[in-house]
């Protein structure tokens, strides 16, 4: 039995008996239509619970960024449960990451966002990408194979020449500029 059939319990009469010109017995035909009526009840509620549930599954799932789906996966894994996630305040127990940290509370206040995602299911956020242009010499940064940096003329539009603004942060851009990567590229 899968978990929607055990929070819905479906009606279990699929039909309403009808009257008849013999059902001369009023105590019958009472019988009969309280009986109807039940069912015609339960048949309604069903299709509210179900109505209810396919507007839950057609919203949009919370948008959430990457570090902060890792954070719930990491936690589901372990068997903690949301509860015990915002009880933790000291992110101790939980080795919650600074930017999963800051991103719930310092940056946005998004404490009720987390709990969606982490009942609902969600989506991660894609970072915004950036190629890096050499103000004077038009070259591209790329990202060399020995972890260092270098200048191309006709960079390969792929990840080594793609920066997120985090990375883009971290460095010093001061003669470049941020020419943002296309969906298609």
């Amino acid at each position: 039995m899968t978990k929607f059939e055990e929070e819905v319990k479906r009606p279990k009469k699929a039909y309403i008996d009808p009257f008849s010109k013999r059902d001369v017995d009023f105590t019958g035909v009472a019988k009969k239509f309280t009986e109807g009526a039940q069912t015609l009840k339960e048949w309604k509620e069903y299709a509210f619970v179900l109505e209810d549930k396919l507007k839950l599954q057609q919203q949009a799932l919370p948008v959430v960024p990457e570090c902060v789906g890792e954070f719930i996966e990491d936690c589901k894994k372990e068997g903690d449960c949301l509860f015990g996630v915002f009880a933790d305040a000291t992110r101790v127990e939980h080795d919650m990451p600074d930017l999963v940290y800051f991103w719930l509370g310092d940056e946005g206040n998004n404490d009720e966002l987390f709990a969606r995602a982490w009942l609902d299911g969600y989506t991660v956020e894609k970072p915004q990408l950036f190629y890096l242009r050499e103000k004077n010499t038009n070259y591209y940064l790329n990202k060399s194979k020995n972890n260092g940096l270098e200048l191309v003329p006709n960079p390969y539009f792929d990840e080594d020449n793609q920066f997120t603004k985090q990375e883009i942060d971290s460095m010093q851009t001061g003669s470049y500029e941020l020419v943002p990567v296309e969906d298609g590229e």
